[in-house]
C-alpha cells in the first residue's frame, strides 16, 4: 500500500480509502465487518463516511454506516490504527434536525451524534458533505446567483470548526461537493483568522468526470489540499458491467433507478471505448479505471466502495497497476474525443 499526507499535516492515508455508503442498505453488518477485516490486512487505514449514510438517504436509515463502523472499532479495537473521516450533512433534509446548515448548533449536534455513533472521542477528519450556500452540485449546469438566499457564513461554520479542534473532537477538517471559490475563500479566512484550513477537499472524479482538472486542481497543489476522489468507477459503470444494456441482478443500478448521473449515450460510447482499450491491453477494466485515479499528483486518496470481497480485493489490487505510456495515451485520445460526457 503507499500512504500520503493529508494536506500539510503529518497524517498518513493509504492511497486507497475505504469507503462504506452501502453499509446498513446494500451490505449488513456482518458483511461490513468482513470489508473491515479485509482491507486493513491489506494495509488500508482510511475509513469515509457520513451521517448521511447509507445512500440512497433515507430517514429511517441515515446514520446506521456510522453505527456500524463504530461497533466494528469496538469490537476490533483498532481505533488507533484507522484514520476516520466523516461528513456533516448540508442542507436539504428536513428529518435532520429541521434541515442542516453550517451553524453552531447544527454542527455540535452533528458531530455529538457522529462520535457517539462511532463509539470514539475524536473524529480525525470531519467534512462538511455540500456547501450552505446556492452552487452547482452534482453535476447541474446553469449557475444562477441567488441575491437572497439564506446561508451561513463561511466565517461562522469556520470559527465552530476551530473551537471543536480546540476541544481535540476534530483533528481536522475538509471540504467536499466543494467549488474552486469555495475552496479559495475556506482557505483565504482560515489564513487571515489563524483556524484551522482545510486539509482535503472530497469531490467525484473518474474517467467520465474530469472536471476537477479545471480549476481545482491548481488549487490542490498550490494550497496542499489534495483530493478524495470519489466515485473512480463512476457508479460501476466503468466495470462496463452495464454496457449494451445490462443490468445485472443486484447491482446498484437495479435496486436504484434514480441514480443516472452516467445513465447517457455519452457516458456509454465513452465507456465502451475505456473498456475496448482496457481489454486490448489485457486489463481488467476497473482496474485500469482506478489505477489511473491512484497516479493523479493532486489525488490524497482514492475512495473505493465494494459490495462484495470479491470486488474489494480486485479494487485494492489496483494499487499495484501502472499504466503504460500506450495505455495513458489511449485514455488521452478517448478523452479529447469524448471529454467529460459525465459532467
Amino acid at each position: 500500500m503507499q500512504y500520503r499526507n493529508l494536506g500539510r499535516t503529518d497524517t498518513r492515508v493509504s492511497l486507497i480509502c475505504l469507503g462504506t455508503m452501502t453499509w446498513g442498505e446494500q451490505n449488513s453488518e456482518q458483511e461490513a465487518f468482513a470489508q473491515l477485516d479485509y482491507a486493513t490486512e491489506r494495509g488500508i487505514n482510511f475509513l469515509d463516511t457520513a451521517e448521511l449514510y447509507p445512500i440512497p438517504p433515507k430517514a429511517e436509515t441515515y446514520t446506521q454506516t456510522e453505527t456500524i463502523i463504530g461497533n466494528w472499532l469496538k469490537q476490533r479495537g483498532q481505533r488507533d490504527d484507522v484514520v476516520v473521516a466523516t461528513k456533516i450533512a448540508g442542507p436539504g433534509y428536513p428529518y435532520m434536525d429541521g434541515g442542516r446548515r453550517f451553524t453552531r448548533r447544527h454542527i455540535e449536534s452533528a458531530l455529538e451524534g457522529s462520535l457517539k455513533r462511532l463509539q470514539t472521542d475524536y473524529i480525525d477528519l470531519y467534512q462538511l458533505h455540500w456547501p450552505d450556500r446556492n452552487v452547482n452540485n452534482f453535476n447541474q449546469r446553469g449557475f444562477v446567483h441567488q441575491e437572497s438566499e439564506q446561508l451561513t457564513p463561511i466565517e461562522e461554520t469556520l470559527e465552530v470548526l476551530d473551537d471543536l479542534v480546540k476541544t481535540g473532537k476534530i483533528r481536522h477538517i475538509g471540504l467536499s461537493n466543494e467549488t474552486p471559490w469555495g475552496t479559495m475563500e475556506f482557505l483565504r479566512i482560515a489564513r487571515e483568522r489563524g483556524w484551522p484550513r482545510p486539509v482535503s477537499i472530497q469531490n467525484p472524479y473518474n474517467l467520465l468526470n474530469r472536471s476537477f482538472e479545471v480549476g481545482l486542481a491548481e488549487v490542490a497543489h498550490r494550497e496542499d489540499i489534495g483530493l478524495l476522489a470519489y466515485s473512480p468507477l463512476a457508479m460501476g459503470i466503468l466495470s462496463g458491467k452495464y454496457l449494451n444494456g445490462a443490468m445485472p441482478e443486484g447491482s446498484r443500478m437495479a435496486l436504484f433507478t434514480r441514480f443516472k448521473r452516467y445513465n447517457t449515450p455519452q457516458c456509454e460510447a465513452a465507456t465502451q471505448e475505456y473498456v475496448n482499450l482496457a481489454r486490448a491491453h489485457n486489463l481488467d477494466p476497473a482496474q485500469m479505471a482506478l489505477a489511473y485515479v491512484n497516479s493523479r499528483s493532486f489525488m490524497s486518496s482514492n475512495i473505493i466502495g465494494a459490495t462484495t470481497l470479491e470486488q474489494l480485493s480486485a479494487d485494492i489490487d489496483s494499487i499495484e497497476l501502472i499504466l503504460s505510456d500506450e495505455v495513458l495515451e489511449g485514455i488521452e485520445s478517448i478523452h479529447k474525443r469524448i471529454p467529460d460526457p459525465a459532467c
